[in-house]
């Protein structure tokens, strides 16, 4: 095997993993933390998400919003989004919000 691809290819891993840990903590919190309300696809059509009108993650509302807005709301709550500020660090909340918008592509 060439030398100079295998280099490429480590150096490319190394890059990649931590976007993919990244990619598999925000999921993770996302299934413990939000799944109930706005379901597996963001589209809140759960029981609970339609009881509190949890927002959709597809509404276009939802999707031109900042993500420096999102994690305010994550953080605070909104409506009757509760708050996650205290259970949740930063580094979540950024990952999450990662996740929330892998969600919102068709």
């Amino acid at each position: 095997m060439n030398l100079k691809y295998l280099i490429l290819c480590c150096v490319a891993a190394l890059l990649v993993l931590p976007a993919v840990a990244q990619d598999s903590e925000g999921a993770d919190t996302y299934k413990a933390k939000c799944l109930m309300c706005h379901g597996p696809d963001g589209t809140a059509q759960t029981p609970a998400g339609k009881v509190f009108k949890a927002a959709s993650f597809r509404d276009p509302v939802v999707v031109k919003t900042p993500d420096d807005e999102l994690a305010s709301i994550v953080k605070k709550g909104k409506n009757k989004m509760p708050v996650f500020g205290s259970m949740l660090s930063d580094d979540q909340i950024k990952s999450v919000i990662a996740y929330i918008h892998t969600l919102q592509k068709d």
